[in-house]
């Protein structure tokens, strides 16, 4: 089948054969027509199926007719797709801008991380299709610069990925804002309860297609395995990257921190990589994408999330730094490779830890990964033992101390029987009777009692002292000041004779 024969306008067409589509996918060759009939849809579709174009394609189509029936309008947004990080969004974006390259509809994206306003002003001029992130839109809907009133095509792209990163909540309120008669798309990978229910309550009557997981990978993607142990990891990837020499390799880390080591060390070995991850800033991002893109850098080192949205074409090959704990996640990260129709090479490093993993995958995709045994760092799935402590590094225990758990138990009847003789014993070698040890209590009390006696009176005693002095003080300090104050009344009447006997009175009278 070739795109002419679902129906496709010119414009349309003749953008796919510029972009180099021939023939389309399976899942664009099933959604495309359900489409353009007007009916929503329930799509189970891995990336790397050619899902883009499987509803940006109708979409567009769909507003090109309708363009042509409003032509004078003011622009509003008539489309709205949803998806779970900025790198997704600008592919999906990009994609819009090549299918809609001679139908003069106007697209643009927004997400977080970056200032808003660039964003504004392109909201400001007017568009027809609008790709965003789910924290961002609800911002600028806040704002009052974007209003979901007109929009008549919605779309929510990877929702399975945005459950895993929480915005559940996000989602309904948007959900919430868009008017009831519209036409409604919902793409996941994985089609768990809790997806079920977000898309029930998204859809209404949907068609559904479905696109296998060992469809996306088996046919297309050469994969491998290599056991390593955890150590021997990056001596491995440099080995192997400088052994296959590609043009394009990308490396996928678990974890972001992991993702800067594996650039450190790739590059005491002389191999140019960059990363990409959740806390480099959005403009650091877009660089190294671009570099990779270009063939600028060879090596590009990413973690699952910030992995969503990357395309690039002919890219050959993909190392499984770390094998993911969750199967689907696999399938993600080696659809990178072998996209639309094209082939590639998925490589997996494997240690002890991660063989679970291995099996759950290989369950999933419904085949036995081929094991690498010529390789230089083989490893042989034992886990090293243990370091055993020796008798310097942990001294002895005491015996009857410091007991484990295990050994406190009661005491048997023996040890019992040993303990009542050995009491017998000690009160034979000192003999005393119950009436003198009786005596001897008696005898103590009374002492205690007659210290306590002592103590009381004591107290008393002190008390009576303290107040003998206290009025001792007192009279002592009164006749001190009845002294003072004779004291001055003599030497004021001295003063007087003084000053009558040299006339100064007499003056101031």
């Amino acid at each position: 089948m070739t795109f002419s024969e679902l129906h496709l306008v010119d414009p349309i067409l003749k953008a796919l054969d510029e972009a180099g589509y021939t023939e389309p996918t399976p899942i664009q060759e099933q959604a495309i027509p359900i489409l353009l009939r007007g009916k929503d849809l329930l799509g189970c579709a891995q990336t790397g199926t050619g899902k883009t174009a499987a509803f940006a394609i109708p979409i567009i189509q769909n507003l090109f007719l309708d363009k042509q029936l409003e032509k004078g309008t003011k622009r509003k947004i008539s489309t709205l797709v949803v998806t779970p990080t900025r790198e997704l969004a600008i592919q999906i974006a990009e994609s819009f801008t090549a299918y809609a390259k001679y139908t003069k509809l106007r697209n643009t994206v927004i997400f977080g991380g970056v200032k808003q306003g660039k964003q504004v002003r392109a909201l400001e001029k007017g568009v027809d299709i609008l790709v965003a992130t789910p924290g961002r839109l609800l911002d600028l809907i806040g704002q009052g610069y974007i209003s979901l009133k007109h929009v008549k095509y919605s779309v929510l792209d990877e929702a399975d990925q945005m459950l895993d990163m929480g915005f559940i909540h996000d989602i309904r309120k948007i959900i919430e804002k868009l008017p009831e008669e519209r036409q409604s798309l919902f793409f996941s990978a994985t089609m768990p309860k809790n997806i079920v229910e977000l898309s029930n309550k998204m859809l209404g009557d949907p068609e559904k297609v479905t696109i296998k997981p060992e469809q996306a990978t088996a046919e297309k993607v050469e994969q491998a395995v290599y056991y390593v142990s955890k150590k021997n990891k990056i001596k491995l990837l440099a080995h192997v990257i400088k052994e296959k020499d590609e043009k394009s390799t990308l490396v996928f880390s678990r974890t972001k921190h992991g993702a800067n080591k594996i650039v450190k060390l790739l590059g005491r070995e002389d191999i140019r990589a960059e990363a990409i991850h959740g806390n480099k800033s959005q403009g650091a991002r877009q660089q190294a994408l671009g570099n990779f893109k270009d063939g600028r850098t060879s090596v590009l080192v990413a973690t699952d999330i910030a992995a969503r949205g990357i395309d690039v074409s002919q890219l050959s090959l993909v190392i499984n730094y770390d094998l993911p704990n969750v199967p689907e996640t696999y399938v993600h990260r080696i659809g990178r490779t072998g996209r639309a129709k094209e082939s590639g090479v998925a490589l997996s490093f494997c240690d002890v830890e991660e063989r679970p993993y291995l099996r759950d995958i290989q369950r999933l995709i419904k085949q036995d990964i081929p094991i690498i045994d010529d390789q230089p760092y083989p490893d042989d799935g034992k886990r090293a033992p243990k370091p055993e402590k020796t008798q310097s590094q942990r001294p002895k225990r005491r015996e009857g101390r410091n007991k484990p758990k295990g050994d406190r138990s009661r005491p048997s009847r023996a040890k019992t029987e040993k303990s009542k003789e050995a009491i017998k014993k000690r009160d034979e070698r000192s003999p005393k009777s119950k009436n003198q040890k009786g005596d001897q209590n008696n005898r103590s009390k009374e002492k205690r009692e007659d210290n306590r006696r002592e103590d009381r009176s004591g107290a008393r005693k002190s008390s009576q002292e303290r107040s003998e002095n206290r009025s001792e003080s007192s009279t002592k300090s009164s006749d001190r000041s009845s002294r003072l104050f004779k004291n001055k009344r003599k030497s004021t009447e001295k003063y007087v004779k003084r000053d009558k006997k040299r006339g100064y009175l007499d003056l101031l009278d």
